[in-house]
């Protein structure tokens, strides 16, 4: 299958490429490089550099390269960007890449959503018929596609299927998480382990959870990708269906500080800050549909094999792009 992954010189992007090409598919990355990285994008894939808010770059990409579906991961993932930034890139932006497929005959598309759609959760775990009342403008920008995809179904007979991500983590041997501007804790726990950031940041100490920082379900990348290949394979049967993808089993900020203290071998330095607004308590997915209905199984989402394989990663990224030498040290960040 030929197949366009959009952001896929980014994170999530480049492990769906690397997986794909494993698989013999033919693929084309089309990013516009501002957090991606182009050795990111592994051989023989095509990389193509598009600006997102391009519809004629979107449009010259799909005419020289047509392409049987769409794997749509370009988007800005920071939940407390601006949410000017986030409606112009996360909807206006994606609604010109749509434009682009509609032109140029591809109807198949899986698109990266997020648990964030939820907002606050009232249950726990959350199922997919959970109502949609996002608390951050993040999340209303996904969900906003979610409804747009609803109608291009009726209208123009678009194929899709959306992934509402809880935290995805873990890397392979070749692709790993690396961002300019970092959020995540899982990296950020790793970079200040290795001394390129002199401390991390838990944000709220007071949430309404047993240990009182925020609790969430961890993903490993590679299981977040088999199920996109899963319903890409499967696509007439689950066109227009939302699946959570995550474990069902949910851990703490600090459970998960205490494990990368102990994948590491250091005593990574810390520190307790205020709540970060637009941060829900807890979340968790309830991730039945997705085994039930795609038959998916999470094969390496146990906390130890996500940290080892982020570890490892991370070690192997440091030494080439460092010459074996510990990283400069970042200025203070709590971001």
């Amino acid at each position: 299958m030929r197949i366009l992954v959009t952001g896929g010189a980014g994170y999530i992007g480049s492990v769906c490429t690397e997986v794909l090409l494993g698989l013999g598919h033919d693929v084309v990355v089309g990013d516009d490089l501002s957090t991606g990285r182009a050795e990111a994008v592994l051989s023989p894939a095509r990389l193509v550099v598009v600006r997102r808010d391009d519809l004629g770059g979107w449009d010259r990409l799909l005419k020289s390269n047509p392409v049987d579906a769409v794997m749509h991961f370009a988007a800005i993932a920071l939940v407390d960007a601006d949410p000017a930034s986030l409606y112009s890139d996360n909807v206006s932006n994606t609604l010109l890449l749509l434009d682009a497929m509609r032109a140029n005959g591809v109807h198949d598309l899986v698109f990266s959503s997020s648990a964030a759609v939820y907002g606050e959760p009232r249950s726990v775990p959350i199922t997919e018929d959970h109502v949609c009342e996002p608390i951050n403008a993040y999340g209303e920008s996904k969900l906003a596609i979610e409804k747009a995809l609803k109608w291009y179904r009726r209208a123009y007979g678009m194929r899709a299927v959306m992934f509402r991500y809880f935290n995805v983590a873990g890397a392979t041997e070749w692709c790993g998480e690396r961002r300019s501007e970092e959020t995540h804790i899982i990296p950020l726990l790793l970079d200040t382990a290795l001394g390129c950031r002199p401390l991390v940041t838990i944000y709220g100490d007071d949430y309404p959870t047993p240990d009182g920082t925020c609790v969430r379900d961890y993903i490993h990348v590679l299981d977040v990708v088999n199920a996109h290949i899963l319903a890409l394979e499967r696509l007439g049967e689950v066109d227009g269906e939302a699946f959570n993808i995550g474990t069902g089993a949910g851990f703490s900020v600090k459970q998960m500080y205490d494990a990368a203290c102990r994948a590491t071998g250091a005593s990574i330095p810390s520190r307790i800050g205020p709540r970060r607004p637009g941060d829900p308590a807890i979340l968790v997915a309830h991730a039945e549909k997705i085994r039930r209905v795609l038959g998916w199984q999470p094969g390496h989402s146990d906390l130890n094999t996500i940290l080892q394989s982020a570890w490892r990663w991370r070690l192997r990224f440091v030494k080439e792009n460092h010459g074996g030498q510990q990283p400069p040290r970042a200025p203070h960040s709590d971001k």
